[in-house]
């Protein structure tokens, strides 16, 4: 979710206001998504790497973050939406980590929509830390030393449970991922707009989805073994 500071610079507000408006983003694509039939969302909402910004911008973001949890948790409710979050967690501040908990625990239950939040999170502080995981399984006995297969090795990640990603979408003209879902963005679709976040609708979500559904998945495989039936209907 990337251009609140852009957005706020070109208006001649501070870094904040834009990260205000990012916010009121979230909730906009929370429900564009899975009023459009997705399943699933992930936010990368604050990485490893964003706690090298300015002390006061950093406060800011923990404070929004801890707002929109209080917020929209009677909501999450109401809609049905699940919470679950990837990254070092542990290491928020204490209110939102309370909050997350709350929010985590009230709504494990659904089973329609979920929201990820990526917090204090990178793909190779993950792997990292699951390799840690998977040596320490490995050196008590809970895993053999031999098993050398991605489906062991998965369950050691922060999505374990949760389904790889199809599309991947970056905001405000960048095109690069950024340390986010590495691994499991191995088939992944991506797709870059040049719309800052702040100002990315449901239109826009519409459009990366249409664009997506025009694209063929092969993982791997040919065309002919995608799409036989059709196929052969040209032949």
């Amino acid at each position: 979710m990337d251009g609140n500071g852009r957005w706020a610079k070109q208006r001649g507000l501070p870094r904040a206001a834009g990260h205000q408006r990012g916010v009121e983003a979230v909730r906009t694509a929370t429900y564009a998504a899975r009023d459009l039939g997705v399943k699933m969302l992930t936010l990368y909402a604050f990485s490893v790497e964003n706690w090298q910004r300015p002390k006061t911008e950093v406060g800011a973001l923990m404070g929004l973050l801890e707002l929109y949890l209080k917020k929209e948790l009677a909501a999450f409710v109401r809609d049905g939406v699940r919470l679950r979050t990837i990254g070092r967690t542990d290491e928020l501040p204490a209110g939102v980590q309370k909050h997350l908990r709350m929010s985590i625990e009230e709504t494990k239950h659904f089973t329609d929509y979920t929201l990820v939040l990526a917090l204090n999170y990178g793909s190779r502080t993950e792997v990292v830390d699951a390799a840690h995981a998977y040596a320490s399984a490995v050196i008590a006995g809970k895993e053999k030393t031999d098993d050398r297969s991605w489906a062991t090795f998965n369950r050691y990640l922060n999505t374990s449970g949760l389904p790889d990603p199809d599309l991947i979408i970056r905001t405000s003209g960048e095109q690069r991922v950024s340390n986010f879902l590495l691994l499991q963005a191995a088939y992944a679709e991506f797709y870059f707009t040049p719309v800052l976040w702040p100002d990315f609708t449901k239109a826009d979500l519409a459009a990366a989805l249409a664009d997506y559904a025009k694209r063929e998945r092969r993982f791997g495989l040919t065309s002919d073994q995608v799409r036989p039936s059709a196929n052969a209907a040209t032949r």
